[in-house]
Parts: structure tokens; C-alpha cells; sequence
């Protein structure tokens, strides 16, 4: 088996066809066919089956490409290292944050990162449930995670970077926009904008509402930050977010609360973490992580 043949599979996997496939990596549709069929072989499995909306992997496939998908993780990383020793730093980054977490200092950083480093290609994506990035943490999938709790399961080097301080985001005109911070239990009977089930958000929100005896109306569920204070701002119930995920422009809405809400923000580092996630991680640990001093009254 060669990683030229891992690649192709994940290619024919992720666009559902040969012919696709073969378009993304810019080779002859022959020669894809001609490796999946020799990797099938090798393997003694069939790894796709033909279904009305294209090719799709079967079981035996399915594990092998998430096997696959580590090692090619593994060799790209090794091809940007070695770049890297000769002065090049260069090579693919893959990023995640647990949604809510590092909303404004991952894009600063990153855009740092990207000024310093012009031919590192980063993919960032937000993940509501933390069990979801601990699973990719543990395969190795990761280069770099921003959690609120570190793994348990030694899948990276765990650095606390701050903690994110959480605020209410109320509709404008609201009675509560005259204090400068928010009691909690003057929230009662307030309906309010919640989130995924699954996320970490939401358990947030649900231990704060069942901590200070605050009875439970949901207006409605969202799966974003900036959707549920967009949602706060026009009335439809108020929310609760870390203070960096309030959209440039409804800072005037937000305000801290009493008692305090915060959750720690932990960087995850792959073990045997390259130049190019520790330069990220440098750059992360240089941006603040508090900024409720910036919700005050205005006048």
C-alpha cells in the first residue's frame, strides 16, 4: 500500500465519485479506478459500494479511511517539517475550537500566523460537542483544539491560555441594560435562546440556570453564538455567551453577570506538535482572554 493510494480513496470518499476524484487530484480517471481496485485487493475488502447518489465507503471501508486519513495527516506534517528545517515553513494546519471558545482571538492569531507564514494552508472549524474534539484529538486528526477542559486520554499537550467570562445578551430596550452588570436572579422568568443539546454551551447555560434556581423557558434552540445574541437583540428571550463570541456591534447589549460565569480555555497540541501549531499556540497565549471590562453602561 502507498500514501498515493490512501490519498485517492479519501479523494474518491469525500467527492463520492471516481470521476470527481480524479478532477480534485488532477489525474487521469484511469488511474484512480486502477488503485482502488489494487487496494482492494491488497486489503481482501471491498471499500465502496455503488449507491443512486454516488459511491459510498462500506463498513470495512469506513475504517479503513479513517485510518488512512491520519496517515496522510501524518506524512503531510512530515513534508511541512522538513520544509520547515530548510527555512520554508509551509504545509496544512488543521484547527478546531469548541464553538463559543477563542471567537475573536483564534482569527487574530491566525491572521498573525498567516502574515508570518504566507504558504501555511489553515482549515479551522467550530464543534458544539467536546466529546466529538476529543475523539479527533485522540486520533491524532488534530494539529491544534481549543477546549474548555483538557482531554483525559494523553492525545496532546494541554496549555491553559486564559478563561472566557460569559455575559447575557438582552434586547434592546431591555429593563436590565440600566446596571452595569446583570444578578442572575434578576433573570427570572425570562425566556431564553439556548443551544444544541449536545454542545457545551448549552450545559453551560442549563448548570447556571439550575444553579441559581432559575425557572427554564426555552424560546428557542440555536446552533451559533452570533445567532442567539442577534436572536437576544430583537427581543425573542435573552442568552448567555463567552464575552469574545458577541458580534462587533452588539457589545451595547451584552453584560456581565453575577455571579461570575467563566470557563477555562485550554490549547490542545497534537503530541510531537510541529513548528507551525506551536508558532499558533505562541501567538494565542499574546491575545487577551478577558475583555467583560469593555461591557459597561454607556452613558
Amino acid at each position: 500500500m502507498s500514501l498515493r493510494q490512501y490519498e485517492y480513496a479519501l479523494a474518491v470518499a469525500e467527492e463520492g465519485s471516481v470521476t470527481a476524484a480524479a478532477e480534485v487530484l488532477r489525474v487521469a480517471q484511469p488511474s484512480v479506478s486502477q488503485q482502488i481496485r489494487s487496494l482492494e485487493r491488497e486489503l481482501g475488502v471491498t471499500l465502496f459500494t455503488r449507491m443512486p447518489t454516488g459511491l459510498v465507503p462500506t463498513a470495512a471501508g469506513r475504517a479503513f479511511l479513517r485510518e488512512a486519513q491520519v496517515a496522510v495527516a501524518a506524512a503531510r506534517r512530515a513534508r511541512a517539517m522538513a520544509r520547515a528545517g530548510a527555512g520554508e515553513l509551509e504545509g496544512e494546519l488543521l484547527v478546531a475550537a469548541q464553538m463559543g471558545l477563542g471567537t475573536r482571538q483564534l482569527p487574530s492569531a491566525l491572521a498573525k500566523l498567516r502574515r508570518r507564514f504566507p504558504r501555511l494552508e489553515v482549515t479551522v472549524f467550530e464543534e458544539p460537542n467536546p466529546a466529538e474534539l476529543e475523539r479527533l484529538g485522540r486520533r491524532g486528526v488534530l494539529d491544534l483544539v481549543l477546549v474548555a477542559s483538557a482531554c483525559d486520554e494523553g492525545g496532546a499537550d494541554a496549555y491553559h491560555l486564559g478563561d472566557e467570562e460569559f455575559v447575557v445578551a438582552l434586547g434592546s430596550g431591555h429593563r436590565l441594560l440600566a446596571a452595569d452588570k446583570v444578578e442572575l436572579r434578576d433573570l427570572e422568568g425570562e425566556p431564553w435562546i439556548r443551544f444544541d443539546r449536545e454542545s457545551a454551551l448549552d450545559a453551560v447555560l442549563r448548570d447556571v440556570l439550575r444553579d441559581n434556581g432559575l425557572t427554564t423557558t426555552t424560546a428557542a434552540r440555536v446552533s451559533q453564538t452570533a445567532t442567539a445574541v442577534r436572536w437576544a437583540a430583537h427581543g425573542l428571550g435573552v442568552t448567555l455567551v463567552p464575552a469574545s463570541a458577541v458580534p462587533h456591534g452588539y457589545e451595547r447589549l451584552a453584560r456581565p453577570v453575577l455571579p461570575v460565569v467563566s470557563q477555562p480555555v485550554i490549547a490542545g497540541l497534537r503530541l510531537g506538535a510541529g513548528p507551525a501549531e506551536t508558532a499558533l499556540l505562541e501567538l494565542l497565549r499574546e491575545e487577551s482572554w478577558s475583555r467583560t471590562a469593555s461591557y459597561a453602561q454607556v452613558g
